[in-house]
C-alpha cells in the first residue's frame, strides 16, 4: 500500500520534471495542498525529500521554489548520461538474448511529428536498453538521469524541434540498434556517446535562451 506522502512526493516530483511546475516557480504549502488534496504535512515532507534530490529551494522564511535549471547541472546531467547509456550499451550487447535484441526492432519509428510522442518514445527506448542491460543499479540510475534530462528536454523542445525536428535522434537510435544486433559494444558505446553529444547542442543553445536559466 503506498503511504500519502509517498504519493504526494511521486505526485510532486512528476509535475517538476514534467515542467508542470516550472524551473523557479515559487511553492506554496496552502497551494500545493489544495492542488494536491492534502494536509500541509505530507506537503512538507515531500519538499524535504526534494531539496535532497536538487529539484527545490527550501529558502527559510521565505518558502520553497522549484530549482531552477543551471547550465552547470546540465551539462553535468549530459555527461553523466553520456557514461551511464554507454555502460548500459556495452553490457547490452555482451549480455542481452537474442529474443531481446530482436524485441528492439520495436523500438525503430516513431511519431517524429509530435512533441508529445516522441519524448515519450524516446524515455520508452533508452528505459528499455537500460532494463535490457540486466544491471539492476544500473539501470535505475539511467531512468533517474533520463528522467532529469527530460526536463531539460522539455525547457528547449522548442528549439529542438525546430532545428531539423526528431528524424536525426530517431535515425540515431536505428544505428544503435543495428549495432546491439551485431553484438558490437563498441561501436554501440560510440553511437551512444555521439548520440548525446548532438542532443547536447540542441539542449543547450535551448536552454541558454530561456528565462529559467540560473
Amino acid at each position: 500500500m503506498i503511504l500519502e506522502r509517498d504519493r504526494v512526493f511521486q505526485q510532486v516530483r512528476t509535475d517538476i520534471l514534467n515542467c508542470e511546475l516550472k524551473p523557479g516557480e515559487e511553492l506554496r504549502e496552502a497551494d500545493l495542498a489544495k492542488r494536491y488534496g492534502v494536509s500541509k504535512t505530507p506537503i512538507r515532507d515531500a519538499m524535504q525529500k526534494l531539496e535532497h534530490e536538487g529539484l527545490v529551494d527550501i529558502e527559510p522564511r521565505r518558502g520553497h521554489r522549484v530549482r531552477p535549471i543551471s547550465m552547470r547541472d546540465a551539462e553535468d546531467i549530459l555527461e553523466l548520461r553520456a557514461i551511464l547509456e554507454s555502460a548500459v550499451v556495452g553490457k547490452v550487447a555482451r549480455t542481452a538474448s537474442a529474443e531481446d535484441l530482436a524485441s528492439l526492432n520495436q523500438l525503430r519509428s516513431a511519431d517524429v511529428g509530435s512533441v508529445d510522442s516522441f519524448a515519450e518514445y524516446n524515455r520508452l527506448f533508452h528505459t528499455t536498453l537500460a532494463a535490457m542491460s540486466g544491471n539492476r543499479r544500473l539501470a535505475e540510475e539511467t531512468v533517474r538521469v533520463m528522467e532529469f534530462y527530460d526536463r531539460l528536454a522539455i525547457v528547449s523542445l522548442t528549439l529542438y524541434a525546430r532545428e531539423g525536428g526528431f528524424d536525426g535522434p530517431l535515425a540515431d537510435h536505428n544505428s544503435i540498434i543495428d549495432a546491439l544486433q551485431a553484438r558490437n559494444g563498441r561501436l554501440a558505446g560510440r553511437l551512444v556517446r555521439e548520440h548525446v553529444e548532438r542532443s547536447r547542442g540542441q539542449i543547450m543553445r535551448g536552454l541558454i535562451r530561456q528565462p529559467v536559466i540560473a
